[in-house]
């Protein structure tokens, strides 16, 4: 699924702190795409800085799934949730070097810095809208800096070479973002 840039599980802290939640809140970020009793995708989780908010939004009723290709990251979002009302509302999962590797449909899936890592994006797209369910989104962000706007173009063009329908994503200063729609 990715290539050997992903943020070691040594240095997870900088992806879950007070700082980013100022300039990346997930619930003003995520708000105009989840809604109660929803079965979300949260891609490279990390730590899962988003995938607690998102269980929030889903709530009692709906899932995240939290996805990430390090079991060091996961162990930390699981180390997080045990014993609290969110851990039977996030399910863990490891995906493999090439494919995210799961079969049921979700409604909405969130990848957040991450696709840039990915080196075959066309079946990494492929999968993704296997994945989705009709009349369902993909929020896609990339970092400022780190990706080009062309590199950003590229990136969507695999996206409508897999069968979405690209429109604007929310404003995030510097930042590139699409909404990925399976129409």
């Amino acid at each position: 699924m990715t290539q050997n840039r992903v943020c070691p599980v040594e240095l997870s802290g900088s992806l879950d702190n007070r700082l980013r939640r100022r300039f990346q809140n997930p619930q003003k970020i995520l708000r105009p795409y989840l809604r109660q009793g929803m079965t979300v995708l949260d891609v490279g989780c990390g730590p899962g800085f988003f995938s607690l908010d998102m269980a929030r939004m889903v709530g009692g009723s709906g899932q995240v799934i939290a996805v990430d290709l390090q079991q060091g990251m996961l162990d930390k979002l699981k180390a997080k949730i045990e014993g609290t009302e969110l851990e039977s509302r996030i399910r863990l999962h490891l995906a493999s070097a090439t494919r995210i590797g799961l079969t049921e449909q979700v409604d909405f899936v969130l990848l957040f810095y991450m696709v840039h890592e990915v080196s075959d994006k066309t079946s990494f797209f492929a999968e993704l809208f296997s994945i989705l369910k009709s009349e369902s989104s993909a929020l896609l962000v990339e970092p400022p800096f780190h990706v080009s706007a062309p590199a950003f173009q590229k990136t969507l063009l695999s996206a409508q070479a897999a069968g979405f329908s690209v429109s604007t994503g929310p404003h995030m200063l510097l930042h590139k973002t699409a909404l990925l729609l399976k129409n």
